[in-house]
């Protein structure tokens, strides 16, 4: 495999590093630099004062005193992230950004924009082989496209009007640091909501489910239980606790111990990391049935899916009969960064065979295929289910 060279964008917003955990861009960001270096990759990022990854050159194209010039101060764990494509914080990076790449730039190096078109003034500055390395979002720009599911790509699609599939787009899922998620066999007895406290998350059914099924249920992230704006009174709620966003350690800590994580999204989700960690630590999800979900969630093996609100209560009555090892398993074994950095691999060293024959170029190296192949553990739970009761019915016609 050749050895490749990146130019990675941070945020102009944040700083890039693990503490910034409530923002799956930077984590992505952080983690995807770290699989690229396990192949011996060359990397250079390019980030805010304060940024903390594994790279070969980390080149601060803003500071801290440019965010605070462009956001003031306030509390990211309560208040959810400012930012804006024209603010200045955005025209600092951008501008800096570009005069570091091109004093660096190589033919054939990729630049990689983790916040779509946010940063396409960069990518149309520089001119190199430009990827969008994992799109959640509807700004997209480039040629070359990592989405986070192939219900976002499909959506995507749409939005585009494009009938014709990319040979060069791709499917990568999220990718997590199995570690920084202990796996948690006891449960304690308490639900929990994670993530941005907004109505279409769908905060207010976890909390109808939570008070309607007799459980406590934490609700922790940024933004405020009583929210006018987001059509939110839930304050005054008994079965309810709050927390504003937290680290790393208390967000495994939390995700662990539930005994099971409420996900009922009313938009369709591109991934939503936190079931995903949860699952990871052995806890079962309760999601919506769209979006990222039905190729994330195992219904009936790792979680429940559902579609109305009896349905979520059952769910959650019945979370018992999920296992947490089957949910572990399935996690690991496929949203792992080992599992998944091949899958980055096998993507890169595709789209750096443009630079030679291209599509139809040979691959003697080729050995396998196994890039898109999925781990589906034993699809069995504590309980076993009843065999479904199917009745012969006469025909209009009276026949069996």
């Amino acid at each position: 495999m050749k050895q490749l060279r990146f130019h990675l964008l941070g945020l102009a917003h944040l700083p890039t590093n693990k503490a910034n955990s409530a923002c799956a861009y930077t984590q992505k960001i952080v983690k995807l630099a770290r699989m690229l270096k396990s192949y011996g990759h060359q990397v250079y990022f390019y980030g805010v004062e304060g940024s903390d990854l594994e790279c070969d050159e980390l080149i601060q194209v803003s500071s801290r005193e440019i965010l605070e010039k462009t956001y003031g101060q306030y509390d990211k764990s309560k208040e959810f992230f400012k930012h804006h494509p024209q603010d200045l914080a955005h025209q600092t990076f951008n501008a800096n950004a570009t005069k570091e790449i091109l004093a660096r730039k190589r033919e054939q190096d990729f630049l990689l924009c983790p916040m779509g078109n946010y940063q396409q003034p960069i990518a149309q500055a520089v001119n190199l082989m430009t990827v969008e390395s994992g799109i959640g979002y509807t700004g997209v720009f480039s040629q070359f496209r990592v989405f986070e599911s192939y219900a976002w790509m499909h959506y995507i699609y749409g939005l585009l009007k494009q009938d014709d599939g990319g040979w060069y787009d791709a499917v990568i899922p999220n990718y997590f640091e199995v570690t920084d998620f202990p796996f948690e066999e006891k449960k304690e007895d308490y639900l929990l909501y994670f993530g941005r406290i907004i109505w279409r998350k769908g905060v207010q059914v976890a909390s109808d489910v939570a008070k309607a099924t007799g459980n406590l249920l934490y609700v922790v992230g940024q933004g405020s239980l009583d929210n006018p704006q987001e059509g939110l009174a839930l304050g005054r709620e008994k079965h309810l606790r709050y927390r504003p966003a937290v680290g790393p350690e208390e967000r495994a800590q939390l995700l662990g111990k539930a005994k099971a994580v409420l996900m009922p999204t009313f938009y369709l989700e591109p991934f939503g990391g936190v079931n995903v960690e949860a699952q990871l630590c052995g806890t079962p999800v309760i999601t919506s049935d769209w979006g990222a979900f039905p190729e994330t969630v195992l219904h009936g093996v790792t979680g429940y899916r559902c579609r109305v609100f009896e349905e979520f209560c059952w769910a959650v009555k019945n979370i018992h009969r999920i296992r947490p090892a089957a949910c572990r398993a399935w996690a690991e074994k496929n949203y792992s960064l080992e599992r998944v950095g091949r899958m980055y691999e096998e993507y890169f060293q595709r789209v750096h065979r443009i630079f030679g024959q291209g599509w139809y170029e040979a691959n003697d190296e080729r050995r396998e295929l196994d890039w898109l192949y999925r781990y589906y553990p034993r699809q069995e739970t504590e309980e076993k289910r009843p065999e479904p009761v199917i009745k012969n019915r006469r025909s209009k016609a009276g026949k069996e």
